[in-house]
């Protein structure tokens, strides 16, 4: 955004000032791009399935042992030793490739 108002005051300010105001606006422009790139840098992106551990699941198909859980708006396969019926809300404990593990949540 500042590139471009760096070129709009090239353009519409008389000389000297569109020099100053262009100057002025690419040094705030690169302190903007170095702002962003430290922010952004230190984030880790966050995806895969293994973000899913820890969350609570609701159990769409009874899993005795094998079932299906809705998380996220979505149907995953689930297994659970402990077994869980209908409607009931398990916590994801791990993952066994594309199943869940799921246990009954307190």
């Amino acid at each position: 955004m500042l590139l471009l108002v760096a070129v709009a005051l090239l353009v519409a300010v008389p000389s000297p000032w569109n020099a100053v105001g262009f100057i002025v606006c690419l040094v705030l422009f690169g302190g903007e791009v170095v702002f962003w790139n430290r922010t952004v840098r230190a984030r880790r992106a966050v995806a895969g399935a293994e973000t899913l551990v820890g969350q609570t699941a609701s159990v769409v198909t009874a899993c005795l042992p094998d079932g299906q859980v809705r998380l996220a708006g979505e149907i995953w396969e689930a297994h659970s030793d402990d077994g869980a019926e209908q409607g009931e809300t398990v916590v994801v404990t791990g993952r066994d490739g594309l199943t869940l593990l799921v246990a009954r949540s307190a």
